[in-house]
C-alpha cells in the first residue's frame, strides 16, 4: 500500500482541527497525519495531539513557510494538503487518491467552485477575487483549471520532491497550479463540496492585502516561467513608442532636410535601445529557463 502523508497548515484552528483530523482517518484509515503548527496561540497543539496526529512547529509565519517545511523533512509515497478549518468536504478523498495511486494523475484538486463555494463563501470579494485570478492565470498560463486556490489537493512524490517554493503565505496554491501548467503536470479536478466556516472560527487571509500579493506573485512568475515573451512585450511597447516618435521628426526631415526636434530623436533612440535590450534579455533568460527544466527533468525521474 502507498504511504499517504495528510499534511495541515494551522494557525489557530481548535475549532475545527479536531474534526478534520478524524473525518480524514475515517476516509483513509492507514495514513499519517502532520499538523504543521504555525505558532498558534489556542489549543490547535493538544487538540492534534489528542485526536492521534503529528505535530511539526514551524516558527516562521505563513502558510507557504509550513508547507515548504512539511515537504522538504516528510518522506511518503502520496501527499494530502489541506487545510484545517473544515472547510473542505472529505468525502471525495478515497477517489482523489486513487488517482494518483495509479500514477495516472501527478495531482488531484478538489474543486469548490464547481459545487456550493459561491453559495456558502460569504467573505466579500472572494468570489469576484477567484473568477479573476482563475482567468489571469489560465490566460497566461494557456491552462483550463476551474480552481487555481484550491488548498485541498493530493499529489504524488514526484510533484512534491521537484515543487520550488517561493511564495510565504497563502500563494503557495497558486504557485503550484502555475507550476504544473508550466511543466506539465497531468492535473485532474473533483468536484468537492465547500462549507462555510463554522461560528467562532475565523479567517486568516487579509481579502485585498493577500489578494494583490497573489497578482504580484503570477506576475513574477510569468516573468520566470515565460521569460521571452514577457519581456518581448516591454521590448514591443518600447518600440512602437520608439517608431511613433521618430516618424514625425523624419517627416518633417524630408520636408525642411533639417531635424528640428533633436530631443524628440535622442529618446527615440533611446527606446529603440531599450527595445533591443528588453527583447535579448528575454533571449538570454529563455536559454537558462531551458536547463532549468532540463535539471527538473532529471529530478523527476528520480522518483519514477
Amino acid at each position: 500500500m502507498s504511504r499517504v502523508a495528510v499534511i495541515i497548515p494551522c494557525y489557530n484552528e481548535e475549532k475545527t482541527i479536531g474534526n478534520v483530523i478524524d473525518s480524514i482517518k475515517e476516509k483513509i484509515p492507514n495514513c499519517q497525519v502532520f499538523v504543521g503548527d504555525n505558532n498558534s496561540t489556542d489549543n490547535t497543539v493538544k487538540i492534534s495531539l489528542e485526536h492521534q496526529a503529528i505535530v511539526k512547529k514551524i516558527p516562521k509565519q505563513g502558510k507557504g513557510n509550513v508547507i515548504r517545511k512539511l515537504f522538504a523533512t516528510i518522506d511518503a509515497d502520496v501527499y494530502v494538503m489541506i487545510d484545517g478549518d473544515a472547510t473542505y468536504d472529505v468525502s471525495k478523498l478515497p477517489e482523489m487518491l486513487s488517482y494518483v495511486e495509479s500514477d495516472e494523475y501527478d495531482i488531484v484538486v478538489g474543486n469548490r467552485l464547481a459545487t456550493t463555494y459561491f453559495k456558502e463563501n460569504k467573505r466579500k470579494f472572494h468570489n469576484t477575487g477567484n473568477r479573476i485570478v482563475n482567468r489571469f492565470i489560465n490566460f497566461l498560463f494557456k491552462g483550463n483549471v476551474q480552481d487555481t486556490m484550491s488548498g485541498f489537493r493530493v499529489m504524488s512524490k514526484r510533484f512534491v520532491k521537484s515543487l520550488p517554493i517561493l511564495d510565504s503565505g497563502f500563494g503557495i496554491e497558486t504557485e503550484m497550479t502555475i507550476y504544473i501548467l508550466h511543466k506539465g503536470f497531468a492535473l485532474k479536478e473533483v468536484p468537492i463540496k465547500y462549507i462555510d466556516r463554522v461560528e467562532g472560527s475565523y479567517s486568516k487571509l487579509n481579502t485585498f492585502k493577500d489578494g494583490f500579493r497573489v497578482i504580484k506573485l503570477i506576475i513574477n512568475l510569468f516573468k520566470e516561467y515565460r521569460p521571452l515573451l514577457f519581456f518581448s512585450l516591454f521590448s514591443l511597447g518600447c518600440f512602437i513608442l520608439s517608431i511613433g516618435l521618430f516618424i514625425p521628426v523624419f517627416i518633417a526631415y524630408l520636408k525642411t532636410k533639417l531635424v528640428l526636434k533633436f530631443p524628440t530623436l535622442i529618446v527615440s533612440g533611446v527606446l529603440l535601445t531599450l527595445s533591443l535590450i528588453f527583447f535579448i534579455t528575454g533571449l538570454i533568460l529563455d536559454s537558462i529557463k531551458t536547463k532549468y527544466n532540463q535539471l527538473t527533468e532529471i529530478i523527476n525521474n528520480r522518483y519514477n
